[in-house]
């Protein structure tokens, strides 16, 4: 028998991988994996809220008028009667939708242009370059409101508007990001080997730029899921009954001093969520500079 297939000679191998997976998981820390836990719970409510048996967040019983927490309504009901537990989770889709859905879009346009242009450079970095700050230049805020004012807010609407409002933001970050890539040893020996662009962009540069990608979606995310927020309280957002976190903590403020409950828990879930988001999104940043400074 070899030594390389003894018993013996393979418990090194596994003694190194098993301190590589545990160092893994102390660089990431506890609170981390608290965090990630927290938003697969939080989008799994999400999607199996049809069938988890809920009440229907959208259903009014007069008799339960704006009661405190009990075993029957876990967070209480709001003025109508309805049951906040079951807005709360119904309410997450639409935070979700929003904020991913519209990170997605920002993501895939704006990060597809910054590869781009980072690696050809030339006449396309300089176009691109110019159409983004000229977008960047209007206040995107300002735009948001305005044009969904103008257009509609449907759910669609309102994702498409914010996620091409994203876009310029994510291809200076991204572009900034893969510029550093660009130039180096393993690409220049890409190019030299006869490689086309694109497998040098998706091969080379992308897998180098993705940590930086994830980190920066993650907090993308937060940012939109609290511009929602912000779009229900002017009334732009999903129109009642549908629930959001947004206007759930915007319809509570005629009611606040009768009924806190209103406001808490949206408030609590929104918070949360976006904490979470915040930390996993910084953790896998400073996971990122940690590894670019062994290079």
């Amino acid at each position: 028998m070899s030594s390389a297939s003894s018993p013996l000679a393979q418990e090194p191998l596994l003694a190194e991988e098993s301190l590589l997976n545990a160092t893994r998981r102390r660089a990431f820390g506890v609170m981390f994996w608290i965090c990630a836990g927290w938003i697969a719970l939080v989008v799994l409510l999400a999607l199996l809220a049809s069938v988890l048996g809920l009440q229907n967040p959208t259903t009014e019983n007069y008799n339960s008028l704006n009661q405190g927490p009990t075993l029957a309504h876990w967070f209480g009901t709001d003025d109508l009667g309805r049951d906040i537990f079951s807005r709360v989770v119904y309410g997450a889709r639409v935070s979700l939708i929003v904020g991913f859905g519209a990170m997605v879009i920002s993501m895939s346009i704006g990060a597809s242009l910054a590869l781009l242009a980072a690696y050809r450079r030339g006449k396309i970095d300089l176009l691109v370059s110019a159409a983004s700050y000229v977008m960047l230049a209007f206040p995107a805020l300002v735009a948001v409101i305005a044009i969904i004012a103008f257009w509609g807010h449907d759910l669609w609407k309102i994702t498409l508007i914010i996620g091409v409002a994203g876009i310029p933001l994510v291809f200076r970050v991204v572009r900034a990001a893969a510029l550093g890539y660009a130039t180096r040893d393993f690409v220049v020996a890409a190019k030299t080997q006869g490689a086309g662009d694109w497998r040098i962009i998706t091969k080379e540069i992308l897998p180098n730029v993705l940590p930086a990608m994830v980190s920066f979606f993650l907090i993308g995310v937060a940012s939109v899921v609290i511009l929602e927020g912000a779009l229900a309280f002017l009334g732009l957002s999903v129109q009642p009954p549908t629930p959001s976190w947004g206007n759930m903590i915007s319809e509570s403020r005629t009611y606040l001093s009768q009924n806190p409950w209103l406001a808490l828990f949206p408030s609590l879930a929104m918070i949360l969520f976006l904490i979470a988001l915040n930390l996993i999104g910084d953790t896998l940043r400073s996971a990122l500079d940690h590894q670019e400074g062994k290079l």
